[in-house]
């Protein structure tokens, strides 16, 4: 059975830094493309991040330069490291994973993606 497991959230303040991991059993996780997604109160999901089996890489224009996701296979992880935090970056944020596409594909967003984890909460404030 896929899982995906994310931590690393918390309590941070604007311009700190934050690293998400989501960790992903019960699949080949090496043909699997991984996006990052949030959702603050009141917003819809959006897609902040994704990286590709192949490991190609996509940002959202609100997170480029701050953000950047990588994958360890050998762990199972994605990472997304969070720097010069906002405000506006306080969201659940989640990962989901999915192997449609080639090795150079990545969910940009959440159209047709069944396999989710259960969220972190980052909190950006003073």
């Amino acid at each position: 059975q896929l899982q995906l497991v994310e931590s690393g959230g918390g309590l941070v303040q604007p311009g700190g830094s934050l690293t998400l991991s989501c960790v992903a059993s019960g699949l080949r996780f090496d043909s699997y493309a991984i996006g990052w997604f949030r959702q603050a109160p009141g917003k819809e999901r959006e897609g902040i991040s994704c990286i590709s089996s192949g490991s190609n890489t996509n940002y959202a224009d609100s997170v480029k330069g701050r953000f950047t996701i990588s994958r360890d296979n050998s762990k199972n992880t994605v990472y997304l490291q969070m720097n010069n935090l906002r405000s506006e970056d306080t969201a659940v944020y989640y990962c989901a994973a999915d192997r449609r596409y080639g090795r150079a594909w990545c969910p940009r967003d959440d159209n047709g993606l069944d396999h989710w984890g259960k969220g972190t909460l980052v909190t950006v404030s003073l």
